[in-house]
This record gives structure tokens, C-alpha cells and sequence, in this order.
């Protein structure tokens, strides 16, 4: 049994012993500190702040260990902040595992555990927060600050600064691969902590790498980088597109052999690759090609890093964004290209990034080197091949007629490589931003609020010309907050006037704004306008008189854009509208002008758009944050979308893993937003339709967050070499129903809209033809509005359930007229649900009583 860490490195250990029982535990483990570990673990114990730039590969990971088993040994409480969310979860598993579960929390905003032990792991922006709230009282006395280097990040970068500005008790540890020259930083975290501040740098890679660039076409540089024994390769990309297409051009290659196939069918087992993108990445891996990038659902992305580590796939083809600090073992990155689009512009790689991906390749205990090639310039690998093929023949090679770059390349080539691998990684230039929310935690930290506002607009690390911008914009932030009396003045005391809830900007920053403006919605409107269909009712109150979609719309407008869901839809839209405006008759001049007012559908817009003026008149932080009506959610819920099927309408097969993020932060935020008193059985039916929907296309996100606010429940998500499949979409009877009723009104959506032929495909045996004649014989349309969609017009018979495995279901029409005498009749498969994770409805008539 191997020595616990906590009786290596006991309570109220000294330096000397401190160290030993690191080193001894780490050595029970198999653990043998390289000479920069150690170099850090003796600088931590000895009560040195600690910058840590070391290549990737050198175990920061093990000294931050060293750090928190210190800080606990001295009784102090410690921080380990990372940029991403996914990064502190991971962390936080890792070290439950190492401390125990009862000295380890995590706060990130959506979740919090434990949030009162002497480990907590959290997102850069929950310390500076708490520094800002706190200041130097804040019971923080050692800071792990993992991938430092976003501390130059434009809009990030202010929440790794104020925590060095603002916590001088602390000890610090700053890590990253790629800090480049912190002599600044160095020395003014030293005069603030008055501790020695530690630099362990310009350390050389225990697994040192080579550099090559190449002007063989890529499928020829790939080959032989297998044929060599280079593999795993990560052929890198700077667009996910590119990253496909390369997995398809290579899957025409051997690149594993029967017997490895064989082990990659037998490790993957029974996943369930349900969605377009997962049928063709089943067919990659099972080639031995894997891809990884952020779009991708969590699942699939885990199962590639997951056969990755077990040496299953020999090539990944993926972007430049490998995962913050997530283990992906390869032995040779391959650069597509030495420039990128950064959002504004196509430009050459910077030092920082070079290195932050190159410095992925050798993988500790495996390799001796690690092996990074670059590609030149396409034209430069054809103007090379004619060369060759030109020979020694003076007369041929005359006749070569070399390639240019193409218009508006950017160009690199091998100069440009070279002087890559050389430099080292830029300065870290500061981003200090100041906000209303920023401005109010430290006057809420009381004292001489005054000072505390000069010392962080005037004593941070910008340049004097961007401290004095700083200075501007606290005060009109400060003029702003007495206006609309947040805050008083008196005689020189700054106070402010409402009580702040604990979590202020912790967590959804909008989530105030989003209770107010549910509280203008009548939850009675829907019932009256569900029950006589009256128009009046509806109008006479805020909202679209759907109440429960009306709380989503509410919820959606306080989240992050999915700007490729957005961007779609607009498309869609704006093709909607030309066919309209063509039938129309309208010219063409006056289509393109009538063309630009069309955008995505944004319900609500107006109504939230006065009512954030109204609440922003009286708490004016709130327009720090952005209000983005949107309807992602709304829009799957009314056309009675599953997941596929949205990936599939609006071509979202790159973005699935971004289009699940959105919809499982949806389903937290309503969740932890709506107040009971709000929450109607219409709301409820569509949070648990919304979970099981996201819990059966990735189990992993739904189930990671309900596992961290049940702490007892607390499981390892590494455990599994495969994620299973998800829990039966039975066992969640209220969401099945949900789903039963949905496939019912979406046959009634295309009925009133006469759309026979995707009727006819989805139930061939139902005469819909026949039927849609006969009804609109009568009446002169179907309706499809919030009473038609009314859960009292759906019948279900469970008679059968048992002896035939079926469920009878049965759609009342709502016809104008209110007659409601015609019927969709169908059959619910039981087995065939359960297997496709979603409702399997087959409809058997269509009928007037």
C-alpha cells in the first residue's frame, strides 16, 4: 500500500520534511523528479512565489501537487485557477483522488462543491472576483495559476492580473509552456508578496524534439512518417473543415494494419456512434485515423484521446486548439501551415503559438525525441516536384515554369520556420479592463473605497496611457452607479446601496435580469389561451402567450451565442424570405435592401430589450453584459426537432459538440434560474424533454454537472475506456412523454402545412394524401399554436405495453372551428425507442370520428 500524501507531508511538516515526504511519495509512485521539478518543489516549501515556464512534458502538474500537500501541511487554503471550465473539472477528479474528497472543492460558476475546503479548484475569474470582493482579508494563502499565458489573453487576461495585484498574503505559483520574458512580472509580484520570487525556466525537454519542414506532398510526409515509426502523428489544422477533410483523403491509406483494427473494434465495443459526424468518425478511428477539435461532441472526443492513450490510432487529424492541458499522447506534430485566420486576419503564427503546439509532440516514458515537421507552401511543394522532375537537364529545367502564391497569401516559408523554432515566446503584454461589476465588488469590500479604486486603476502593470483610460472609465462606471443610486457618497464615504448576493458575477451575470423580466410573464395566459384559444387573453399580457416557451426565450437571451447555430438560421432565413419576395414579385434592388432586416428568429426582442433598459436604469452594471435574444432551444422545442435532426436541418455536422454545450447550458440555466413559484407542468415537461435530449446524444455533460452537486454520487469520469451508452429513454417517464407528444405535433406542423410527401415518407401506411384532402374539405386551415400543442389533446393508451411492447397514441386536430372531431392515430415501439434513444412513433390512420 503506498504512503497517502498527507502522512508524507504531515501537518505542520518544516521545509526539510515537507520536501523529503514529497519526494518519497512521488518515488512510491514511480515518480522521480526531473531536476526542474525538484528545482520548484524546494523553492515552494521554502515559501518562494514560483514562475514555472518549462516545456510541455515536464510535470508541471506534479508540482502543483507539491504546492496544494504544502499549503495543507502549513494549514493554509489553496487555489488551482485554469482558463477553462473542462480543465478545472478534470483537475478537480484528479485531486479528490490524491487529498480525499472532504479537503477538495471547485467553484465555476454553474456548479459549486465543497466550496468551504482548503483545496478548491475554480476558473481564473472566480479568484479575481473573490480578490476584488475581499482584497488582502480574502482567505487565500496559495495560488496555483495553471496556462499562465493567458494572463495576455485581450478579454480574459485582466482575471490572471488582479489576483497578482490584489492578494499579497498568497504564495504563487504561475505555470505555463510558454510565458517568454516575465522579468516584469517577476519583480512586481515580489515587492507585493515580499517573498522571493523563484524563476525555473530555459529548461532543456526531457524528451528533446526535431525540427524538419517539409516539401513532400502531405499524404507522401505522412506515409513515411509512419513508415519511420513516427507515429501517433498530430497533423495539425486551422479549421475544422480542413481537419475533416484531411481524415477522409488519408483514410484511403494503410495506415493500421488487420491486427491493430481488430484492437480498435474490440476497445470501442458497443459506442454509440448516433450522429452523422459519428458515422464517419466511427469509420476513421476504426482506419486507425482519429479527429479532434473543439466541435466535436464530448464523447467522441474523449474515445480519441481515449484510444490514443492506449496507442490505437497511429494519425489525428485536428486543429490548433489540442484542449488546455488535456492529455493527447503523440510523437510527431505536423504543421499544415504557419499562418491562421485569428477572427480578423489571416497572419503568420506567433512565437507563443508555435511552441504552445509544437511542444505537444514526444510523449514522456515513450519516446527518446519527439519529431515536429512544418509543410511548406502548396505552391512551393509543386514548384519543388517540378523541379525534381526536371532532373540535372539544364534545358528542362529552364522550361520550369514555377508556381506563384495565390492572391492574398500570406506568406512563409522556410525563413520563416527557422526563425519559429528560435524565438522564444513574446512577452506577456497586460489586459487590465475595469467594469461596473469589478467596480462595485470593491466597494463592497468597504474601507477607504477611494484608495482601493486608485490602487487598482493606478497600481497594476499597464502602461501609464492605459492606466489613465482606466481611470476615465472607473469614473464614469462610478457616475453611472450614484445616478441610478446603486451607490451614495457622503461626505467622502462610498457605500453602496443594495446588499449583493454572495455570488455576485460568479455565476450567469444576467440570471437577475432574467427573474425580472420571467416575473412580467402571466404563466395564467397560456392556461386561458391553451382552454379557449382566446387571442385577447394572450395580448392583453407580456410575452407571446406561450409561457413555458416564453420562460425559455427569457433564459436563451442570457446566454453565450452559438454564433454557427445563429449564422444558419439567418441563412435559412434570408433563403425563406427571397423565395417569398421572388413569388412576390418584388425587383431585385429592393430584395437585397428588404434583405439585410433579415435575421435569425429573436422571440421576445422588444419586450427584452425595454425591459433591460428598465432594469439597467437601476442596476446599470448589467450593461457589462451583452443581451442576446436568441432560439435555439425554442426552435428545436416547436418544430419538434431531436438533436440529429437539427444537426441535420441547418448543417451543423462540424459544430455538434458547440451545438450540445449550448443546449446543456440551457438546460442548467433554467434549471437553476427559474424560480419554483414560475415553473408550470409546461415548463417542466420541456427542462425534462430538454435533459434527456442531452443526456441521450452525450450522457457525459448532463451527468459530470448532476454528479458535482451531488458530491456523494462523486464518480471518476476517467474511469470508463468507452463512455457507455446513455440510461434507457424510458427510465425518464415525463421527458418520453414529451418526446411522444412532439412526434405527434410534428406530423400536425406538416399537415397544416400540406407537406404530403414528407408525411408520406415518415408513415407510409397512414393515407395522409387522402386524409389532408378531406380535412381542409372542411375547414380551411389546421392550427398549430399554443392551444393546438396543448398536452390534454394527446391520448396514450399502455394496455399493450407489456404483451406487445407498444404504446397506442392518439393527436386530437385543432380545427378553427373547435369541432376537434378528427384524430392522428399511431403506435409508440417501445424497443425501437429504447434503442434509438429517442421516441419511435409509426402513425396508423388518419381519421374524422
Amino acid at each position: 500500500m503506498t504512503l497517502p500524501i498527507l502522512d508524507a507531508v504531515p501537518r505542520g511538516a518544516g521545509a526539510d520534511e515537507a520536501y523529503e515526504g514529497f519526494v518519497t511519495w512521488a518515488l512510491e509512485r514511480g515518480l522521480s523528479l526531473y531536476p526542474a521539478q525538484d528545482e520548484a518543489v524546494i523553492e515552494i516549501v521554502s515559501g518562494s512565489n514560483v514562475i514555472l515556464s518549462t516545456p510541455t512534458g515536464t510535470g508541471k502538474s506534479l508540482v502543483a501537487i507539491a504546492a496544494h500537500a504544502v499549503a495543507l501541511a502549513h494549514g493554509g487554503r489553496s487555489y488551482y485557477t485554469a482558463p477553462i471550465k473542462a480543465l478545472v473539472s478534470e483537475k478537480f477528479f484528479a485531486l479528490v483522488d490524491i487529498f480525499g474528497a472532504e479537503r477538495v472543492g471547485m467553484v465555476t460558476g454553474d456548479s459549486s462543491v465543497n466550496p468551504d475546503a482548503p483545496i478548491i479548484c475554480c476558473t481564473a475569474e472566480i479568484l479575481a472576483n473573490m480578490a476584488l470582493r475581499q482584497g488582502a482579508e480574502a482567505q487565500v494563502d496559495q495560488v496555483v495559476m495553471d496556462e499562465f499565458h493567458y494572463y495576455g489573453d485581450p478579454e480574459r487576461g485582466w482575471a490572471w492580473q488582479v489576483p497578482l495585484l490584489l492578494l499579497p498574503r498568497a504564495q504563487f505559483i504561475l505555470m505555463s509552456a510558454t510565458l517568454g520574458d516575465v522579468t516584469a512580472i517577476a519583480d512586481d509580484l515580489g515587492r507585493r508578496t515580499g517573498r522571493p520570487v523563484a524563476r525555473v525556466t530555459g529548461v532543456e525537454r526531457p524528451v528533446p524534439l526535431h525540427f524538419s519542414y517539409a516539401r513532400t506532398p502531405i499524404h507522401e510526409t505522412v506515409e513515411d512518417l509512419l513508415q519511420s515509426n513516427q507515429s501517433p502523428v498530430y497533423i495539425v489544422h486551422f479549421s475544422q473543415a480542413a481537419a475533416m477533410e484531411r481524415a477522409q483523403a488519408l483514410s484511403s491509406i494503410k495506415v493500421v494494419s488487420r491486427e491493430q483494427r481488430d484492437q480498435i473494434a474490440e476497445a470501442i465495443g458497443g459506442f454509440r456512434f448516433t450522429t452523422a459526424f459519428g458515422k464517419m468518425l466511427s469509420r476513421y478511428v476504426r482506419a486507425g485515423i482519429g479527429v479532434h477539435h473543439a466541435g466535436m461532441l464530448p464523447r467522441y472526443r474523449r474515445l480519441v484521446e481515449t484510444l490514443a492513450q492506449r496507442g490505437l490510432l497511429r494519425v489525428i487529424c485536428g486543429t490548433d486548439t489540442l484542449g488546455v492541458g488535456i492529455n493527447v499522447p503523440i510523437r510527431t506534430v505536423l504543421l499544415t501551415a504557419l499562418t491562421k485566420y485569428d477572427g480578423q486576419r489571416m497572419r503568420q503564427l506567433s512565437a507563443r503559438e508555435f511552441h504552445q503546439v509544437a511542444g505537444r509532440a514526444g510523449r514522456a516514458g515513450y519516446d527518446t525525441a519527439g519529431t515536429v515537421v512544418v509543410m511548406a507552401p502548396e505552391h512551393e511543394i509543386e514548384n519543388t516536384a517540378a523541379v525534381a522532375k526536371a532532373g540535372d537537364d539544364p534545358k528542362k529545367l529552364k522550361k520550369v515554369v514555377r508556381k506563384k502564391a495565390p492572391q492574398g497569401f500570406v506568406n512563409w516559408g522556410e525563413a520563416s520556420f527557422e526563425r519559429l523554432v528560435d524565438a522564444e515566446p513574446e512577452p506577456l503584454v497586460p489586459q487590465m479592463q475595469l467594469t461596473a461589476a469589478m467596480l462595485i465588488n470593491v466597494i463592497a469590500r468597504g474601507g477607504d473605497v477611494f484608495a482601493n479604486v486608485r490602487s487598482l486603476v493606478y497600481d497594476n502593470h499597464e502602461p501609464r496611457a492605459r492606466q489613465y483610460e482606466l481611470a476615465r472609465r472607473a469614473l464614469a462606471i462610478f457616475r453611472t452607479l450614484v445616478v441610478a443610486q446603486v451607490v451614495t457618497s457622503d461626505r467622502g464615504e462610498v457605500r453602496l446601496t443594495v446588499d449583493l448576493q454572495p455570488n455576485f458575477a460568479l455565476n450567469q451575470p444576467l440570471s437577475p435580469f432574467a427573474l425580472a423580466a420571467i416575473g412580467l410573464l402571466d404563466p395564467e395566459v397560456e392556461l386561458r389561451h391553451g382552454a379557449v384559444a382566446s387571442a385577447d387573453s394572450a395580448a392583453s399580457s407580456a410575452g407571446t402567450g406561450h409561457y413555458a416557451l416564453d420562460v425559455v426565450s427569457v433564459i436563451e437571451a442570457t446566454l453565450d451565442d452559438p454564433r454557427p447555430v445563429l449564422s444558419q438560421q439567418q441563412f435559412f432565413a434570408r433563403g425563406e424570405a427571397v423565395a417569398a419576395m421572388k413569388r412576390d414579385g418584388i425587383e431585385y434592388d429592393q430584395r437585397m435592401e428588404l434583405l439585410e432586416e433579415v435575421t435569425y428568429p429573436k422571440p421576445l426582442d422588444e419586450l427584452l430589450a425595454q425591459s433591460f433598459e428598465v432594469f439597467a436604469s437601476s442596476q446599470p452594471w448589467i450593461r457589462d453584459f451583452e443581451l442576446s435574444p436568441k432560439s435555439v432551444v425554442r426552435d428545436m422545442f416547436e418544430r419538434a426537432f431531436s438533436f440529429a435532426e437539427l444537426i441535420q436541418h441547418y448543417q451543423l455536422a462540424r459544430s455538434e459538440g458547440l451545438v450540445l454545450r449550448y443546449l446543456s447550458d440551457a438546460y442548467r440555466a433554467i434549471r437553476q434560474t427559474v424560480p419554483t413559484d414560475a415553473q408550470t407542468p409546461e415548463l417542466l415537461d420541456i427542462v425534462a424533454w430538454l435533459g434527456e435530449l442531452v443526456r441521450q446524444v452525450d450522457s457525459s455533460l448532463v451527468d459530470e454537472w448532476e454528479a458535482l452537486i451531488n458530491p456523494a454520487e462523486l464518480v471518476d469520469p476517467s474511469a470508463p475506456v468507452v463512455p457507455p451508452a446513455p440510461p434507457s429513454v424510458l427510465t425518464n417517464r415525463r421527458a418520453f412523454l414529451v418526446l411522444v407528444r412532439n412526434e405527434m405535433f410534428r406530423r400536425v406542423q406538416l399537415a397544416a402545412l400540406q407537406k404530403d410527401d414528407e408525411l408520406v415518407t415518415l408513415d407510409p401506411e397512414a393515407s395522409w394524401p387522402d386524409a389532408l384532402d378531406a380535412y381542409f374539405d372542411e375547414h380551411d386551415e389546421m392550427l398549430t399554436g399554443g392551444a393546438a400543442r396543448n398536452p390534454r389533446l394527446v391520448t396514450i393508451d399502455e394496455t399493450d405495453a407489456s404483451t406487445e411492447g407498444i404504446w397506442r397514441v392518439e393527436q386530437t386536430i385543432d380545427d378553427p372551428e373547435g369541432n376537434h372531431d378528427w384524430r392522428i392515430r399511431g403506435q409508440v415501439d417501445l424497443a425501437a425507442s429504447e434503442e434509438e434513444g429517442t421516441a419511435i412513433v409509426r402513425i396508423t390512420e388518419v381519421v374524422r370520428l
